[in-house]
């Protein structure tokens, strides 16, 4: 199995844009993650950067991120997120799923305020539609179906300051869709395939890649 050194978020984009998709977190294809790919040393590192720190730096350099793989974290292409979304979304932009009564109250009003505003920080999204003590529970569950399903990613970990302009914590995720950050046209050009073709597309795509994992590893990953 071919393994790739990914020691820098120009490494992580890179080998994005030429397989097409990345989970962050090790699957039943061996190699086909950041984390069995990324020196061991640069996950915790006090001194540099590592792979947690990189997520925003590739997202911005336009790779999709999000909850995408089997509720897990990870990488797709602009250039393979169209049949993903073809696949994932089944025929249905998600007005439609609204308009035949299939889509869940809790999703569509997450939906429905990332749309409203472009972008959200997750802890404004969880203030907007009130998951708060007392309130809404399951935000989730319903944020990671809607990454699963392609309607909403992540565009961005953005980091707190203190007063003096540092920045400390961990990165707060950026809620938005694909449609805002590139535009309707691109997101939906596969929408004139089956989405079961697409996802074949996909499929054969990854075999190429990893020839020696069996197609229904690879499904397994990819599946909805």
């Amino acid at each position: 199995m071919k393994f790739y050194k990914l020691d820098s978020a120009e490494a992580i984009a890179k080998l994005v844009n030429e397989i097409g998709f990345l989970p962050f977190f090790a699957n039943e294809t061996v190699g086909f993650s950041v984390e069995e790919n990324c020196p061991s040393e640069l996950w915790f590192s006090d001194t540099a950067d590592g792979p947690w720190e990189w997520k925003g730096p590739v997202i911005r350099s336009g790779c999709l991120y999000g909850k995408f793989f089997r509720n897990k974290a990870g990488f797709v292409s602009r250039e393979w997120f169209a049949d993903f979304a073809n696949y994932r979304r089944d025929g249905y932009d998600f007005d439609s799923r609204m308009d035949e009564g299939i889509a869940p109250k809790k999703e569509a009003e997450l939906y429905l305020a990332v749309t409203n505003q472009g972008k959200l920080l997750s802890k404004r999204l969880k203030q907007l539609c009130d998951y708060r003590k007392g309130g809404n529970t399951g935000f989730e569950t319903a944020i990671t179906r809607l990454q699963m399903q392609t309607y909403v990613d992540t565009s961005d970990f953005v980091y707190m300051t203190d007063k003096t302009g540092k920045t400390y914590g961990w990165g707060v995720a950026e809620y938005s869709t694909p449609e805002y950050r590139f535009g309707y046209d691109e997101i939906t050009t596969a929408y004139k395939r089956e989405p079961a073709e697409s996802f074949r597309r996909i499929v054969r795509h990854l075999q190429t890649v990893f020839p020696e994992a069996d197609k229904q590893t690879i499904e397994k990953t990819i599946k909805l």
